[in-house]
């Protein structure tokens, strides 16, 4: 009994956790998020779509900014449709941004403490 309790709990995928953001078809869920420092960052995609989140942001003019500030991890991840997948770990204090490839105006500024 025991060992089909811990198998079903891990299977499936969490809706909700520690250290995790929503991304729907060409937004994330919430824009800022705040972990300690340390820590690994969840990219849930919750949508039919492809993300591709790379260290940058946009400008208010839809100009992609690729940039990857002192201390940030390299990001430069897929995220399948309806998948996920972990960055990090986030090592310095900091504010750091991420953006979508292909998806004007869709960034995360990721505050480390």
């Amino acid at each position: 009994m025991a060992v089909t309790v811990l198998l079903a709990a891990c299977g499936g995928s969490s809706t909700e956790g520690p250290n995790q953001v929503h991304m729907s078809d060409a937004r994330f869920v919430q824009e800022v998020v705040t972990i300690p420092k340390g820590a690994m960052l969840t990219l849930v995609n919750d949508a039919p779509v492809i993300h591709i989140i790379k260290n940058g942001t946009w400008d208010q003019s839809g100009t992609p900014r690729p940039a990857k500030e002192q201390g940030a991890p390299a990001v430069d991840v897929s995220v399948t449709a309806n998948g996920s997948q972990q960055i990090g770990p986030f090592n310095t204090a900091g504010t750091f941004q991420l953006y979508c490839v292909p998806h004007p105006g869709m960034k995360l500024s990721v505050v480390v403490h």
